[in-house]
């Protein structure tokens, strides 16, 4: 008599459907859990806007221009864009918002009107409705 004979005498044997389904189970949430994340990155992967600033210039000193690349994943998607302009010493000193109204994929030209010259200009992104993380 093995000691593995001597304890199912004692405390009694495992049922065989017990391993069965813990193993079920855990393919279960294994495959819940890979499920979600193959659905998360495939949404976080194909946003409804995308954008990208090409380039900008400092008019004058009430004055940048910015070019803006907007790629909307369909032409009725309704998006939100935004660009920041910043003085030398990294504060804001002019700011726009707007919503491209073009085709799906288009480079827009927006003008921002600032307090005083500014140095740099930064495209904070595009959102919609549906996705507010800037992009």
């Amino acid at each position: 008599m093995t000691s593995q004979d001597a304890l199912a005498d004692r405390y009694g044997a495992p049922s065989p459907w017990r391993r069965r389904a813990l193993v079920g189970g855990c393919a279960a949430v294994a495959a819940i859990f890979l499920g979600w994340l193959a659905w998360t990155a495939f949404v976080h992967s194909t946003p409804e806007v995308e954008s990208e600033l090409l380039s900008f210039d400092a008019v004058d000193a009430h004055t940048a221009t910015a070019r803006v690349s907007i790629d909307r994943r369909d032409d009725d998607v309704e998006a939100t864009c935004r660009v920041r302009a910043f003085a030398e010493d990294h504060s804001v000193v002019g700011e726009l918002s707007w919503s491209p109204d073009g085709e799906a994929r288009e480079r827009v030209d927006v003008t921002i009107r600032t307090e005083r010259l500014a140095t740099s200009v930064e495209l904070v992104g595009c959102t919609t409705e549906d996705q507010s993380r800037p992009r």
